[in-house]
């Protein structure tokens, strides 16, 4: 798969236009750099060295907030009142944003609190790396009215990587504009596992070679103003488990062989096209480590494999180290000191930053850690800074939001790219639906979704009945939605994990016994056909329950929208997985 066309729409590219070189693979390539790099490096103290490896959050909307629960929850958390005052105890070396951590209410206020957070981490140290989540589908932590875009496997189901640099344009150049500089973006994880209860549809898909130029081109695009930093994960590879770290420690059974040709290759490409950063998996890999050591504290791969065969030299940044899936086995005080003895530069939100700081600290001091291993991170992490232009100026302009965030013109083109993404994967002669208007059920998975459902036929004229019947419908409300669907001509009913959640099918059957036409939404997953292809009489995937792809939906099933989208996976026989019911690529058209 080549690489995307470097000329995107006007529309989608916004203040993209001010141009700007892509941050480099390697980091200390300009001797400028090295320099620069060197002299800071050299009047640190140790302590500001150890605090730079860190990346944290910290409550509240302004750098220096006195709301009382937002302190609270401060002081239990880090002993401070606020975000200023961490920065002044560690110096840390980067700040991450989460809702639920009251960062991000709109994007003024998030310009800011990060206006507010470089002001004082500059005031006697290094500016902020900022970062936060923003993969867009499933993981979203800033919302509207910034811009929502398709996520990872919607983009995938477009076969055209371009999709996936214009849509990576805009929100980095949205992310910029608020003062964030690093996005944990894109995954690049090969889904091969159906039942992956973690990376799903945040994956762009089942092929490896399909993921490597989709990840691509989304760093290409992150990182096409040279002034934010992509991060692809989770390293060595998350795709083929049917556990979540965020609780286990999931092992992927791969071969070395496989791990080349499904886990690497995604990687490779974003190495090759200079993705800022790299995330650790908290998984275990035994083909890679015997020890069975997680990713995350595992010298032979993140140094012997990253490092060393593929030849990364950019900052490695863990996955959220009060997650489960590195904690098990290992104490809080263990972990960050391993994870640097593995070859991590950066950890990411430790459950207990002094117990972690210090106990960086006292490996140095007892020679289990050397300063010239602190010193090999921290060159790597201030060397992104000075790329990424925050030594000249770390702020945001906050007159430019307006003309920057949540643009006409970036919803606009926000809806073009998801009306490609929605793909009919069965259909029986049922869609398009011939009729302007009438009753119709609208069922299933979601309160938000049903309603964004309803919403789009009654504006076009139809006159829906809305039952919810949850994730695990009862026989009551199974009952309750076979009762509405008398009297109507069709029925929409939205699914979510129907292999993990069976009600979901028995729900189907019944509404199919009505004689009423069935349409099936997999709002999530596109696997969930496998297990409803007698029932229904269509069967669309979305990959996503946002507004904007409820919204091409409805458009598909009415006709009012060709279906463009191809299935980005394989999609495996509910009751032989070894064999595969629609394959990668298949996709109906109305034609």
């Amino acid at each position: 798969m080549t690489h995307p066309r470097r000329t995107v729409l006007a529309a989608a590219l916004g203040a993209a236009a001010a141009a700007a070189t892509a941050i480099p693979a390697q980091a200390g390539g300009a001797s400028s750099e090295k320099r620069f790099v060197k002299r800071r490096l050299k009047a640190m103290t140790l302590e500001e060295k150890v605090g730079q490896l860190f990346t944290v959050y910290a409550y509240g909307r302004t750098a220096d907030t006195s709301d009382p629960a937002d302190v609270a929850k401060n002081q239990e958390t880090h002993g401070v009142n606020n975000a200023a005052e961490l920065i002044a105890a560690y110096k840390v070396g980067g700040i991450i944003y989460f809702a639920w951590s009251n960062n991000v209410a709109d994007p003024d206020q998030i310009t800011g609190l990060s206006n507010g957070l470089q002001a004082a981490s500059t005031a006697d140290g290094e500016p902020l790396l900022i970062a936060t989540d923003q993969e867009h589908g499933l993981v979203v932590r800033i919302t509207a009215p910034a811009t929502q875009l398709p996520g990872a496997m919607a983009l995938g189901a477009t076969h055209d990587t371009t999709t996936a640099y214009e849509a990576a344009v805009i929100s980095g150049t949205e992310l910029r504009a608020m003062g964030l500089n690093v996005n944990f973006a894109p995954d690049a994880d090969v889904n091969v596992n159906p039942a992956n209860p973690v990376i799903g549809v945040r994956s762009f898909g089942s092929d490896a070679a399909h993921v490597a130029g989709f990840a691509a081109a989304q760093v290409e695009g992150y990182q096409a103003r040279g002034d934010l930093a992509a991060t692809v994960k989770h390293f060595p590879g998350h795709g083929d488990t049917e556990d979540d770290s965020h609780t286990d420690l999931p092992q992927i059974d791969h071969t070395y062989e496989e791990w080349q040709e499904v886990d690497a290759p995604p990687f490779r490409a974003a190495i090759d096209a200079g993705v800022g950063a790299i995330m650790s998996a908290h998984i275990q890999f035994p083909a890679l480590d015997p020890t069975l050591t997680p990713a995350t504290l595992s010298k032979p791969i993140l140094t012997g494999l990253l490092r060393e065969e593929l030849g990364y030299d950019g900052v490695i940044v863990t996955d959220s180290l009060a997650m489960e899936g590195v904690r098990e086995g290992y104490g809080d005080d263990r972990i960050p000191v391993l994870a640097l003895q593995a070859g991590i530069d950066m950890l990411l939100m430790p459950v207990d930053l002094d117990l972690a700081y210090n106990a960086v600290l006292a490996a140095v001091a007892a020679g289990e850690l050397t300063e010239q291993r602190i010193d090999q991170s921290v060159t790597r992490i201030l060397g992104l800074k000075y790329r990424l232009g925050l030594y000249d100026d770390p702020y945001a302009d906050p007159d430019e939001i307006p003309a920057i965030v949540g643009t006409a013109a970036h919803l606009e083109a926000a809806q073009s790219l998801s009306d490609r993404t929605t793909t009919l994967v069965q259909n029986d002669g049922t869609l398009p639906i011939p009729t302007d208007g009438g009753p119709l059920l609208v069922t299933g998975w979601g309160e938000t979704t049903t309603n964004l459902l309803t919403a789009e036929f009654t504006k076009r004229g139809f006159t829906p009945t809305r039952v919810v019947t949850g994730i695990a419908p009862t026989p009551a409300q199974i009952d309750a939605a076979v009762a509405a669907a008398d009297g109507k001509g069709f029925i929409v009913v939205s699914t979510n994990g129907v292999g993990a959640n069976p009600a979901q099918v028995d729900l189907v059957d019944a509404l199919a016994a009505t004689g009423v036409p069935v349409v099936a939404l997999g709002v999530r997953n596109p696997y969930d056909i496998a297990h409803l292809t007698e029932a229904v009489n269509a069967y669309l995937a979305t990959y996503s329950y946002s507004a904007d792809g409820l919204e091409s939906a409805v458009a598909v099933v009415l006709g009012h929208l060709a279906p463009q989208g191809k299935l980005p996976v394989d999609i495996p026989r509910a009751d032989d997985p070894e064999s595969v019911l629609f394959g990668f690529g298949h996709g109906l058209s109305y034609e």
